[in-house]
């Protein structure tokens, strides 16, 4: 047995990066890798054939990885919509499934530090620090305890004053794009094939670093009543960077998160979302889970909290359609950013004198 194995109570071995207390209840549960499994027609065997396919992801079902690094910015001003979330569960599942990910806390709240299990005191070693120059980004990352190949640069508080203090540096919108730039030239006998990079829910300085050194925009949209509240703002944002810092920026990705089927409204929305933007939006929604809400607490993604449930799985899927996008050349045709039609209306009038 290896020494990132331990035995639980039923005997088994179980993987270090699965609790003892859930490996017991799949425990006795044939493996879907048996010769004659048994038939998932049980709440706790249907859990423990999900759970399967996460744990043993790596040897079972590889996703295809890109020929170069990716770099996709996960954005929406609007606070609550799984935005965190998402870049932590979509990294560890893309990680589970063979990849090397890094993760960039770019929000001074260091939620997704929380969520990977990163030391983020204070005092520790930050993106911060790069942000400012006093460090490199490889100085700052840190590899995460259990997921093999994930990596997080994390956030400390001390990033809710980096706006202002970016204000006077020189090149201020450029300097994460940099710094990463820097990196994949340090690391280039074994870069990431994913960095995701979280943002705050807001349009300053930070999220503007983080579209400016992106190749892809991951949005997150709540299947509630203000989710498209603010979302022009946000695509006017990433249109001005793509005209004047970053023309290669594409919006590549909208997931539907927090998703209730009991309700209506969670339907209309995921229509109108769908029906506005195509096929940009994944085929995968993330359902309202109370295992996904609860994961953070015990600094974890879902996917290793609780590897059978449905937001796992959701998860999973999600991890799966973004890695077959492939590279931003791809799919960069039908990412546009919806056009205004006040803006269409006034180029036409000015070409037609």
């Amino acid at each position: 047995m290896s020494s990132e194995d331990t035995t639980s109570a039923s005997g088994v071995s179980s993987p270090s990066i699965v609790s003892s207390e859930i490996w017991d209840r799949l425990a006795e549960v044939p493996r879907l890798d048996d010769e004659n499994p048994a038939p998932a027609t049980t709440p706790i065997a249907v859990e423990a054939e999900r759970a399967s396919r996460v744990l043993h992801a790596r040897d079972q079902d590889p996703f295809a990885l890109p020929a170069r690094p990716r770099v996709i910015t996960v954005s929406n001003q609007k606070g609550g919509v799984g935005k965190t979330t998402t870049a932590v569960n979509v990294a560890v599942a893309l990680a589970l499934h063979g990849a090397r990910v890094l993760v960039i806390d770019s929000d001074p709240q260091g939620n997704a530090s929380t969520g990977l299990g990163i030391e983020h005191a204070v005092g520790t070693p930050s993106i911060y620090d790069v942000l400012i120059g006093e460090s490199s980004l490889a100085e700052v990352v840190a590899e995460h305890a259990t997921v093999s190949g994930l990596r997080c640069a994390p956030a400390t508080i001390d990033l809710a004053g980096a706006e202002i203090e970016l204000v006077s540096l020189v090149a201020r919108e450029t300097r994460l794009r940099k710094a990463i730039a820097a990196y994949l030239t340090e690391v280039s006998a074994d870069p990431p094939h994913y960095i995701l990079i979280d943002c705050p829910p807001s349009l300053g300085l930070l999220t503007v670093n983080a579209l400016v050194a992106a190749d892809e925009v991951l949005i997150p949209i709540q299947c509630e009543y203000y989710a498209l509240e603010g979302l022009g703002q946000l695509l006017s944002s990433i249109e001005m960077i793509r005209a004047h810092l970053n023309e290669g920026l594409a919006i590549s990705t909208i997931l539907l998160t927090m998703y209730d089927a009991r309700t209506r409204l969670s339907d209309q929305v995921a229509d109108e979302v769908r029906r506005h933007f195509g096929p940009l939006v994944l085929d995968s929604v993330v359902p309202r889970s109370v295992r996904v809400s609860e994961a953070p607490g015990y600094g974890q993604s879902v996917l290793t909290y609780d590897p059978g449930s449905r937001g796992a799985i959701s998860y999973l899927e999600a991890a799966r359609e973004i890695a077959e996008r492939g590279s931003a050349a791809a799919h960069s045709a039908q990412s546009e950013p919806p056009a205004d039609p006040v803006e269409e209306e006034n180029a036409e009038q000015g070409g037609n004198p």
